[in-house]
């Protein structure tokens, strides 16, 4: 039998589209039960289609089993990511698809946006591993137009538009994203344009402190302090620009040559492609080129959670799917195994933890911070001599290169 809160989310995002079924199109009247509607225009078209799939959304169980479909394609979509990449150990796939009673209940139970959001958001990460870009923003862009948490991909999406194509040539692929945002909120805003931004791309929203999983152990005053989220914005800033300085720009040169033409660059950069590699040999973690560019999306993305004003339970789809990766990029030894899998497990408790409590938050921070360290660290360059080993026969070699 269905849970009675199970519809309490769905009835909403009903009411807030029925609305725009109806002709209303200034974004301030579109609500529901739960308050006024918050998020861009793209998730008005996906569950205005939904609405009318499901007679009004009176038929949930249709619903759900729409969404049962969607997390299909979604841990499909991941699937793909991962074995692109190459790091991650087989056995951690079962974790992912059946040790989660959070997650199951957010796509399936609980009908969410932020699944749509990210399994759209993973589609387009498997079109930038195929090296289609243009096509990659466009959904990129259109993942944001349904919940605003994938820009927290963001940053490392600029920064490898930036390292692919130079300053000049990512500024096409930033118009793609820009200009999908104004054609799906066109309609709104022709009519009340500073409603539909107010609304949708509102940044200093407030959260309540009753649903947070990540600070219950602070004080609820604490918790709402301007202060404390300018904070927190700092050590976000800070986070991404010790990432990309340290790690995620590999070269020996400037941050400030990714401005440049990379066909200007010198030495010359090799291009961002499936094909090449890009980490030093130097590094402690050598990653190919598909796991590069997973690695600095996905960091982007964690950096930004864990740095969080609040995490509510739903957030949890935000980055799980990204956990295993971030644990197995880096090197790991046949004993370290279970000490990553055991993290995997306390950060479940801690989502499963309802109401959140001060050792569950604490824990999940410890986690958290857990694996920065090991982020930083594992791919920390190290000295490494450049005497070729006496063995190795360099005219073979230039041979099999050529």
């Amino acid at each position: 039998r269905r849970p009675a809160d199970t519809e309490i989310d769905w009835k909403a995002y009903m009411q807030e589209v029925e609305g725009f079924a109806n002709g209303t199109l200034d974004y301030t009247q579109l609500k529901g039960d739960t308050g006024p509607l918050v998020y861009p225009a793209g998730f008005v078209y996906i569950f205005l289609g939904l609405y009318h799939a499901t007679g009004r959304g009176s038929d949930i169980r249709l619903a759900q089993y729409l969404f049962a479909g969607l997390y299909l394609l979604n841990l499909l979509l991941v699937f793909r990511i991962y074995c692109r990449t190459n790091k991650v150990p087989p056995y951690v796939f079962f974790f992912m698809c059946c040790a989660s009673y959070r997650i199951h209940s957010i796509f399936v139970l609980r009908l969410f946006n932020d699944p749509v959001a990210m399994a759209i958001l993973f589609l387009a990460i498997n079109l930038f591993l195929e090296e289609r870009w243009s096509w990659g923003c466009l959904l990129f862009s259109l993942a944001v137009s349904v919940k605003m948490n994938i820009l927290l991909f963001a940053p490392g999406l600029l920064f490898l538009l930036l390292q692919r194509f130079g300053l000049l040539g990512c500024i096409p692929k930033l118009c793609i994203c820009a200009l999908l945002q104004v054609v799906l909120g066109l309609p709104f805003l022709l009519v009340n344009p500073v409603g539909y931004l107010a609304r949708s791309f509102d940044l200093g929203r407030q959260f309540q402190f009753k649903w947070t999983v990540n600070w219950r152990f602070l004080p609820e005053e604490v918790f709402h302090n301007r202060v404390f989220h300018a904070a927190l914005l700092l050590a976000h800033l800070a986070g991404l620009g010790l990432f990309a300085l340290h790690r995620w720009h590999s070269s020996k040169e400037s941050i400030l040559t990714l401005l440049k033409d990379p066909a200007k660059r010198k030495p010359a950069s090799p291009r961002l492609t499936v094909n090449n590699i890009l980490w030093q040999a130097s590094c402690v973690c050598p990653l190919n080129a598909s796991a590069r560019i997973v690695f600095i999306l996905f960091s982007s993305n964690f950096l930004g959670v864990c740095c969080s004003r609040s995490l509510h339970y739903q957030f949890y789809v935000w980055y799980f799917h990204t956990l295993p990766y971030l644990l197995w990029c880096t090197p790991t030894t046949k004993l370290a195994h279970m000490p990553k899998v055991l993290l995997l497990g306390v950060i479940e408790l801690c989502w499963n933890t309802y109401p959140s409590t001060v050792c569950s938050s604490l824990s999940l921070h410890i986690c958290h911070g857990l694996i920065l360290l090991q982020l930083w660290y594992g791919t920390a360059p190290t000295a490494v001599s450049h005497t070729p080993p006496p063995s190795r026969k360099p005219t073979a070699m230039s041979k099999k290169a050529q």
